[in-house]
């Protein structure tokens, strides 16, 4: 049998499904899809740099990057995991200095990765809200009747 994980563990019927964070699902999309991207960038510097630099360099470098933003989404929920990715989004504009196409790109998903994170914010604080008023409404209406509800039978 497979091992339970801690929040299987401690589940209970009846428990609260805890909110996953729309702002770090947006910001987890945006540095895959960038690690897509990098990884495919490496393949074109490969193919049109190797004269000016080492194959290994190469290939080393970018397929580094790309497990660095694999696993930079295990670290979003953290408080500096934000200025992690905000800092990947600078590395991979700067990737343009060997690929120059790469500025755009990296521009691109810096402004992909800003509108993310601040839509995701939004969105979290309006759920938490209506979070919040949910839990009042249902604290003020413990027999779950309201507006278009009928009264639950004993």
């Amino acid at each position: 049998m497979a091992k339970l994980t801690k929040a299987q563990r401690e589940w209970r019927p009846g428990m609260p499904k805890k909110r996953r964070s729309t702002k770090v699902m947006f910001a987890s999309t945006v540095l895959l899809l960038e690690a897509f991207v990098m990884f495919f960038a490496t393949l074109a510097v490969f193919g049109l740099r190797r004269g000016e630099f080492p194959p290994a360099v190469i290939l080393g470098v970018g397929i580094a990057l790309c497990v660095v933003m694999i696993v930079a989404c295990a670290f979003l929920t953290r408080p500096w995991g934000i200025g992690l990715g905000w800092i990947l989004q600078l590395v991979l504009i700067l990737t343009g200095i060997f690929e120059p196409a790469m500025f755009l790109v990296g521009a691109l998903f810096a402004a992909a990765w800003w509108y993310g994170i601040r839509t995701g914010i939004r969105l979290d604080r309006e759920a938490g809200e209506r979070a919040r008023e949910q839990a009042a409404w249902e604290a003020a209406h413990p027999d779950g009747s309201g507006p278009g509800q009928q009264p639950q039978s004993p």
